[in-house]
């Protein structure tokens, strides 16, 4: 494989990482529909060290506005229903002997303008992370044909390929936007 292609194909990993990392920011944006990634991730003290909800528990959605947490040990229910209470901001916890009832509250337009605005700074950020991803690629192919390495024909093929597949990452960025943005404002 030429050193070119090695550049543009190391390309993929960070760039599909940064659209990871946006897809788990807008799965944990609490739209009015249940999803367990709104409280996977809030810290539960318990057994001497702070774990995530889903290490300790599992989460279901029985009705689409209701999440349903389901302990594997009992005994940290008040552990759980401690830290929903302080870090899942608007869900009120309500406790059965082997469970935690969270109802999601359809939301306000005040919340939906916060939601779409926490969206559009995430998606930004996104943008810059990849921008800043093409310009160290692009720097890399200017570097290679400073050493020879490929010819200035390439460098320019090189950069016109780079290009295509930043647009192709930007379209799916755009679209995992659209979804959320529908999501959020549908009533």
């Amino acid at each position: 494989m030429s050193m070119l292609k090695e550049t543009l194909h190391s390309l993929s990993q960070p760039l599909e990482a940064a659209l990871a990392y946006l897809k788990e920011q807008l799965a944990a944006l609490r739209t009015s529909r249940a999803t367990p990634a709104i409280v996977e991730n809030v810290m539960i003290e318990t057994y001497g060290s702070k774990l995530p909800l889903k290490a300790v528990a599992s989460i279901s959605v029985p009705e689409p506005r209701v999440l349903l947490i389901t302990p594997w040990d009992p005994t940290v229910i008040p552990a759980i229903e401690h830290a929903l209470a302080t870090q899942a901001s608007g869900l009120a916890p309500v406790l059965d002997k082997t469970s935690i009832k969270l109802t999601v509250p359809a939301l306000t337009e005040e919340r939906r303008k916060e939601l779409l605005k926490a969206l559009h700074q995430r998606l930004e950020e996104t943008r810059v992370k990849i921008r800043t991803i093409r310009e160290e690629t692009w720097k890399k192919i200017q570097a290679l044909e400073k050493e020879k390495q490929i010819s200035e024909d390439d460098k320019f093929r090189g950069k016109t390929e780079l290009q295509k597949i930043i647009d192709h990452c930007q379209e799916r960025l755009e679209q995992l936007g659209a979804e959320k943005e529908a999501e959020i404002t549908r009533t």
